[in-house]
């Protein structure tokens, strides 16, 4: 496609692409350095080099921001696995979720999304992650196996490695996790 003067070329990667990255990594940088509930516009502008209103313009509030970084990181981890049996892919799932909650920056981040949810705000990396996981689950049912539902397996798997995490400040072992697996299958096993 030809640019007009109506419509200019457009860069990917340019200044919006540069801007963004500059706030993320002024967001990740700052909640390795103090708790998610001290995070504000102005600390991000300051630590980013982006301008406060440019920062308010392209996201509105903290949780959108949030959202938003968190959307990031979860595009840039691995994809899910696909081991060839749902154990196989729920147990790798599990203990990669463990540990990448275990360290202090995953620990800061899900305190700053449990902030974030306050807000009421839909959550883009919430529907993100749940569209992934069901297309595991049904790539598991496509194979004959008994699956559990995506709500159960945030339940029985994901919320207990967080609440350990944010409530118990000890992170759960790859044993913690396949244990959790353990109780999702049997549940899908009981239907």
């Amino acid at each position: 496609m030809v640019a007009t003067e109506e419509e200019p070329n457009r860069r990917p990667g340019g200044r919006s692409a540069r801007v963004r990255a500059e706030v993320h990594q002024a967001v990740l940088g700052l909640l390795r350095e103090q708790d998610p509930d001290e995070l504000t516009f102005a600390l991000v502008a300051e630590r980013s080099g982006v301008h406060q209103a440019t920062i308010y313009r392209r996201w509105g509030t903290l949780p959108a921001l949030m959202d938003d970084v968190v959307t990031e990181l979860l595009s840039r981890s691995s994809p899910l696995p696909d081991t060839g049996s749902l154990r196989g892919d729920l147990e790798s799932y599990a203990v990669r979720a463990a540990r990448d909650v275990a360290g202090p920056l995953g620990a800061r981040i899900l305190r700053a999304v449990v902030l974030a949810s306050r807000s009421g705000e839909e959550r883009v990396y919430l529907a993100e992650r749940a569209g992934q996981l069901q297309s595991m689950l049904d790539r598991a049912a496509g194979r004959g196996e008994r699956v559990p539902t995506v709500p159960e397996l945030l339940e029985v798997v994901l919320a207990p490695l967080y609440y350990r995490v944010l409530f118990m400040h000890q992170p759960a072992t790859d044993d913690d996790a396949r244990t959790l697996v353990d109780r999702l299958l049997a549940i899908a096993q009981a239907r």
